[in-house]
C-alpha cells in the first residue's frame, strides 16, 4: 500500500495582482523527510510554505496537507501540524514561560513545555520577558511553539538564523532527532551547509517555479559534471596535463578542472609519469554552485 505524502501541491499558482509569486508548482513531500525549500529572496518560497500551512489560499491547483485542505480544515490541520516561522512575535512583556503554558493551553494532548524548554537550551528564561531574549532565543522559543502539539509535519522557516555556528550545529542534531521520531519536516533555508546535511531531499525554488527537485547527491550529479583536482608536486610541468583539462599553477600547486572522467585521467597520467603527488585532493559541484547557476549568479548568502 502506498504511503499517502504528507504535503501534495499539483499545478500550484499563486498571483498577488499581476505578480505570479507561484507559478505552476507541483510536489509531494515524503511522510518522515526532511524535505528543504531553498531559493534567492523573492522566489516563491514564503508564499509556497503560507499555502501549505494554510495561510494563503492557491490562486489555482491543489494543496493537500496531511490529507486535509488547508483553508476547509484549517481547525484539524492545527491539531497536527507545527509552524515557525521567522517573522514571529510574541507581545514583549511576556515571559517564556507564559508563552509556553499559553500555547499548550491550545492542544489536547500538548508535549511537556518543560522538556522542550530544557531540550532546545533555553530552561534558563523562563522568567525571561520575550523582548529581553536574544534573536537566537527567540527562535529557539519558537521552536518549542511549533513543537508543543507534537506535530506530524513541522514547518521550520531560517531554523538557525540568528544562532552562533555552535547552537547552529546542535539545532541540526535536534532537528534529526525530530525527523526520526516520525515527524516530517518541511525546512526554509538559505545556508547551503544547512540544506546539504539535513535535508533528505531539496526543491530549488526561483522566480516562482520548482528549478530543481531531488536529493543532494542528485543535484548535483543530475546539473554538473564539473570536478577539480588539486596537488602539489614541485618542479613538474603541469602543462603536460592539458590534454586532460585545464591547468593551473600557484606556488607548486597544480590545479586541473575538468569533466566527470577528470580523475581517472590525472591518476593514469601521473602513473605514466612516475610523479607522486602531495596533498592530492578533489572537488565536484557542490549545491551553492548549482543554486548559483540556477539562478543567475546570486549565492545563497546574498539570498
Amino acid at each position: 500500500m502506498t504511503t499517502q505524502p504528507a504535503v501534495r501541491l499539483e499545478g500550484v499558482t499563486r498571483s498577488f495582482g499581476d505578480l505570479m509569486a507561484v507559478n505552476d508548482i507541483s510536489l509531494d513531500v515524503q511522510s518522515g523527510e526532511i524535505f528543504g525549500i531553498i531559493g534567492p529572496n523573492g522566489a516563491g518560497k514564503t508564499t509556497t510554505v503560507n499555502m501549505i500551512c494554510g495561510m494563503l489560499r492557491p490562486s489555482t491547483g491543489t494543496v493537500r496537507t496531511l490529507g486535509y485542505d488547508p483553508i476547509a480544515d484549517e481547525r484539524k490541520l492545527r491539531q497536527v501540524l507545527g509552524v515557525q516561522f521567522q517573522e514571529a512575535e510574541l507581545p514583549g512583556a511576556i515571559t517564556t514561560q507564559e508563552a509556553l503554558e499559553l500555547y499548550s493551553s491550545f492542544y489536547t494532548n500538548p508535549h511537556s513545555w518543560k522538556e522542550l524548554a530544557e531540550v532546545w537550551g533555553i530552561s534558563q528564561k523562563l522568567n525571561t520577558r520575550f523582548e529581553k531574549l536574544s534573536g537566537g532565543q527567540k527562535q529557539r522559543l519558537f521552536i518549542c511553539l511549533a513543537l508543543l502539539n507534537n506535530p506530524q509535519l513541522v514547518v521550520l522557516d531560517e531554523l538557525t538564523t540568528g544562532l552562533d555556528p555552535n547552537a547552529r550545529r546542535q539545532s541540526w542534531e535536534l532537528v534529526k532527532q525530530i525527523r526520526d521520531g516520525g515527524t516530517t519536516v518541511v525546512l526554509v533555508t538559505h545556508f547551503m551547509e544547512e540544506a546539504e546535511y539535513l535535508a533528505d531531499r531539496i526543491a530549488l525554488v526561483n522566480e516562482g517555479k520548482i528549478a530543481a527537485l531531488g536529493t543532494p547527491a542528485e543535484l548535483t550529479a543530475q546539473h554538473s559534471d564539473r570536478r577539480t583536482v588539486t596537488f602539489t608536486a614541485p618542479g613538474f610541468d603541469a602543462l603536460s596535463l592539458a590534454r586532460i583539462g585545464h591547468v593551473s599553477v600557484s606556488n607548486d600547486r597544480v590545479t586541473i578542472e575538468g569533466g566527470k572522467f577528470l580523475m581517472a585521467g590525472v591518476a593514469n597520467a601521473l602513473r605514466e609519469m612516475d610523479i607522486d603527488p602531495v596533498d592530492l585532493s578533489t572537488e565536484h559541484t557542490s549545491l551553492e554552485d548549482l543554486f548559483i547557476s540556477l539562478t543567475g549568479g546570486t549565492t545563497m548568502e546574498e539570498a
